[in-house]
């Protein structure tokens, strides 16, 4: 039997797997999945007697955005569906609005082939 299958994941392996799972989810009219767009701000985990808590920051491109219970489910199926986390909360936030700075050089590259013109900050 292979022991290593049975070494609890580090926190930071587990954050690895939680960004791996939210590049999935994409916004319906943007060809950039959540995590490169800039949209998720922050990712914490708590654990108390073995039950890890997993919080997520994020935010939307717009806070008028017609997708949002869409893509707030899909964060929380992508994140509680990690075998190691027990709860996922979402933190929904504008402040600090979404701007195109918080997209990674990925996205970038991404909408950049899609023909975006993306200012620079």
């Amino acid at each position: 039997m292979n022991n290593e299958k049975l070494k609890p994941k580090t926190l930071d392996e587990i954050r690895q797997n939680v960004i791996l799972n939210l590049k999935y989810i994409y916004d319906p009219e943007i060809p950039v999945n959540i995590y490169d767009l800039g949209l998720i701000y922050d990712i914490q985990f708590k654990i108390e007697n073995n039950y890890t808590f997993c919080s997520i920051r994020m935010t939307l491109t717009s806070p008028g955005c017609p997708v949002a219970d869409q893509i707030l489910s899909e964060v929380h199926f992508y994140t509680i569906g990690i075998a190691e986390i027990d709860e996922v909360d979402i933190d929904l936030v504008f402040d600090p609005p979404w701007d195109s700075s918080h997209v990674s050089q990925e996205g970038r590259d991404i909408l950049e082939l899609e023909g975006t013109i993306i200012p620079q900050y």
